[in-house]
């Protein structure tokens, strides 16, 4: 308790400074993963990908990153074990948040996608396996978290591939493909504003208060569903073009109407990830912050004092910015290669899968989601169409994720408990 009360002030700084730097690392590698399909099929430059990131991941994080988070992210440690030694919690989740920062950076670096939520969790087990007690991590959801690097990618990847299918089935493959494009585009529209709605509500305004009950959440949904498909109708009749254009023509003209459909999807993506992947950042931050100023009490949530939701919009804008592009490039061109409509599938079918994981509380990782998505798409076009090295080492990142962060994280706990114990 000591230590609490007399290093309280630098403890919080500390924490703040490690936070930050675990937000930047999830804008250059979680954010960047997001916008890699928009940038690799040319729907948009990586400086509109940055631009639309910035409005929306940061509106996503400060209007709805929300007024309290959990202490512990994910339920994976037992607070128990640290009630008479919170400052044993504190080194640990600075510890946490400095390992997963480190490892965003290495990964983000070399270009390879990872999880941000499998960082954090990773090092939040490792401190407290080693420094604390094996019994105080809750192992079943850790198992839970190590099933999910197959189940979610395999599950956005077989929508992928039926969204990719249908539409070549429909429009692509037959011999009026812009006139059919007119007739189906629409229901692709409807299908994108209803699962985007269903983000939104679910992951989005839940933080700000508007917690919509599930039947009205589907309501709206349809109702937005049915606009968006209209209105899309309208502006898809307006373009024009010669129904004897030569076909290379009116793929193009095609393309540039998925094109138009991925900008808004990754805005409506972005937003929701800023309103949920924050808190990999800010939970642990909240827990110091909350734990210093009580003298040592720990609670099992936390109300965010004013500087922490700014602190990690800012701190995702950064790395998105400044470090983004590399992850950006492994999506976009490094996995096969993107056209709008096939990044559009993409885009759609990992955002079913988060629809489908929110509503049966499968974990999940919007990393391993979108990966998936794009691997479905290049699946359908044969396996040729995978460049299998870059998928090779995406998969040997995601495996030594979890161990990665548990390491660094143990060393920095035992460096961070060596400086301030007595």
């Amino acid at each position: 308790m000591d230590i609490i009360n007399n290093y309280g002030f630098v403890l919080i700084v500390v924490a703040a400074a490690v936070g930050f730097l675990m937000a930047w690392g999830i804008g250059a590698n979680d954010v960047a993963n997001a916008m890699g399909t928009s940038v690799g099929s040319k729907a948009l430059t990586i400086k509109q990908a940055i631009l639309i990131a910035m409005v929306f991941e940061f509106a996503g994080a400060y209007l709805a990153g929300g007024e309290v988070t959990s202490t512990i992210r994910k339920g994976i440690i037992d607070a128990s074990y640290f009630v008479d030694t919170p400052e044993l919690l504190v080194y640990g989740m600075i510890s946490a948040l400095f390992a997963a920062g480190v490892w965003l950076a290495f990964a983000s670096y070399l270009g390879w996608p990872v999880s941000t939520t499998h960082s954090i969790v990773g090092a939040i087990v490792g401190f407290a396996a080693v420094g604390v007690s094996s019994d105080a991590v809750a192992w079943g959801k850790v198992g839970g978290i190590v099933g999910s690097w197959i189940i979610t990618p395999a599950i956005s990847g077989f929508i992928a591939f039926l969204i990719f299918q249908s539409a070549q089935k429909l429009i692509f493959d037959t011999d009026k493909p812009f006139a059919n494009a007119k007739r189906y585009v629409p229901f692709y529209m409807g299908l994108a504003g209803f699962v985007m709605a269903l983000v939104t509500i679910k992951k989005g305004l839940k933080h700000v208060g508007l917690d919509i009950p599930a039947d009205q959440g589907y309501y709206i949904a349809i109702g937005i569903a049915v606009l968006v498909g209209i209105v899309g109708r309208w502006f898809i009749s307006r373009i024009k073009l010669d129904a004897n254009a030569q076909k290379d023509m009116q793929f193009a003209n095609v393309e540039k109407v998925f094109a138009v459909l991925m900008i808004v999807t990754a805005c409506c993506m972005a937003f929701a990830h800023g309103s949920n992947d924050v808190a990999n950042a800010i939970g642990p931050l909240a827990a110091v912050v909350s734990i210093v100023e009580s003298g040592g009490e720990i609670g099992k949530k936390a109300a965010l004092v004013w500087w922490i939701l700014p602190l990690g919009g800012i701190g995702i804008v950064a790395g998105l910015a400044l470090f983004g592009h590399r992850v950006i490039a492994t999506i976009g061109n490094g996995i096969t290669h993107l056209t709008p409509s096939r990044g559009f599938a993409a885009e759609l079918a990992a955002a079913c899968t988060v629809v489908i994981a929110s509503g049966t509380g499968l974990p999940i990782s919007t990393t391993q989601t979108l990966v998936g998505a794009v691997l479905g798409v290049g699946m359908a076009r044969g396996i040729a169409a995978l460049n299998l090295g870059v998928v090779r080492n995406i998969v040997i990142s995601w495996v030594i994720t979890l161990p990665a962060g548990a390491g660094l994280s143990i060393i920095f706990f035992f460096m961070i408990k060596g400086i301030f114990a007595p």
